[in-house]
């Protein structure tokens, strides 16, 4: 589950996974970021509203080698379904794997985003949903984001 969600995102998670979830927009898409803290706490990143300023902060996203954003679409992900005998709805992405991974830039947080247009869109429309303490230090091997059974988001 998420360690953080984001203010711009708060109450909004499960409507930007369904529309991911429904291809609405034809090109959103769920993306995945890491990042190296640097130093910035949660209190002041949970505040950025896009992506580009949350990177704009002291914290960076990861330059190692091989390092590459995840981008999952409607297609990799679980369908959108509310469970109504536990009153919620988990937000289930699968395990990502960061090949060869050199090393390099410590990891220190997983970024789940909104981008409604992976054609056009920039880190100025991507909007932040969850952060996630993902402490890694590459090495040259491969690096695997475990996802919970029930989710990366619970909105209850």
């Amino acid at each position: 589950m998420a360690d953080f969600a984001f203010n711009i995102s708060k109450g909004r998670a499960a409507e930007l996974y369904n529309r991911v979830d429904l291809n609405d927009p034809a090109n959103s898409a769920l993306i995945i970021v890491v990042i190296d803290a640097n130093g910035d706490t949660d209190a002041t990143m949970k505040d950025r509203d896009d992506l580009s300023a949350l990177l704009g902060g002291t914290a960076n996203e990861v330059t190692n080698t091989n390092y590459v954003r995840k981008t999952l679409t409607d297609a990799d992900i679980t369908a959108f379904a509310p469970d109504d005998t536990n009153d919620r709805v988990d937000l289930v992405i699968p395990d990502q794997t960061f090949a060869a991974i050199a090393a390099g830039t410590a990891w220190t947080d997983v970024l789940v985003c909104y981008d409604p247009d992976t054609t056009g869109g920039t880190d100025t429309t991507i909007v932040p949903i969850s952060c996630h303490d993902f402490a890694v230090t590459p090495d040259g091997s491969d690096i695997i984001m475990d996802v919970p059974t029930a989710g990366f988001y619970r909105a209850s």
